[in-house]
């Protein structure tokens, strides 16, 4: 049975989305506090976790960045849950590593659907964890990226852009599946999204960018 951890100091809210996911056979457990779900987390780590941003002691932004810095939890799916609706704060979070986000009030078929779309992405595969394209390297595993040998500090979301790009060297990639892939296909950000993206991945990869190429009108793809 899949474990989910619901972080969610509102009571009610709380109660609703538990017993909603317990209906689908998951095996659901909540917290009102980022406290108790450390506690709970040093114990047992479930198959993905729903967090809220407004919590009474530590925030959802702040668990978030622990989540991702930590090795047993850093590939963990994380869905964010709150009352903040701007594109600002969607990109924040998705960019910070979470897996996807939705809007107070929402439907609890479209939280459903959105977990299990999360889940089916987050599946296991066979791949090399260490992958190389030209002056570029990046190791899955250890989540760290060289350029001519030279570190290269990327956000999560940076990462996978990278990683996907990588793993689909010469195609070419839509907008469309980038969003698809890497921020889910019910996000509802914008094609500027990807291309804020991709501005500041190449930046990053500094003389290497040169092999992120644009495809007028399509999208990018990665080749010499």
């Amino acid at each position: 049975m899949t474990k989910i951890y619901l972080v969610e100091d509102d009571e009610g809210i709380r109660d609703l989305i538990l017993y909603a996911l317990k209906t689908e056979d998951m095996d659901a457990v909540g917290f009102e506090n980022g406290s108790d779900f450390f506690k709970a987390l040093s114990l047992e780590k479930p198959a993905l976790i729903i967090l809220d941003i407004m919590l009474p002691d530590e925030d959802g932004v702040s668990i978030l960045k622990r989540l991702r810095q930590a090795s047993c939890t850093a590939k963990t799916p994380v869905i964010m849950l709150t009352a903040k609706s701007s594109e600002y704060d969607r990109v924040r979070g998705l960019d910070l590593g979470a897996d996807d986000y939705i809007v107070k009030p929402f439907s609890l078929l479209e939280l459903i659907a959105r977990i299990k779309a999360v889940l089916r992405r987050g599946a296991p595969a066979e791949e090399t964890p260490v992958i190389r394209f030209e002056n570029i390297s990046l190791d899955a595993d250890r989540h760290l990226v060289t350029a001519d040998g030279e570190s290269v500090e990327l956000t999560y979301k940076e990462f996978e852009l990278l990683q996907y790009m990588m793993r689909n060297g010469g195609l070419v990639l839509s907008r469309e599946k980038i969003m698809n892939q890497i921020w889910g296909f019910d996000y509802e950000g914008e094609s500027r999204t990807v291309d804020m993206h991709i501005k500041t991945l190449r930046q990053k990869l500094g003389d290497a960018g040169h092999w992120v190429k644009t495809v007028r009108g399509i999208g990018y793809k990665l080749s010499r």
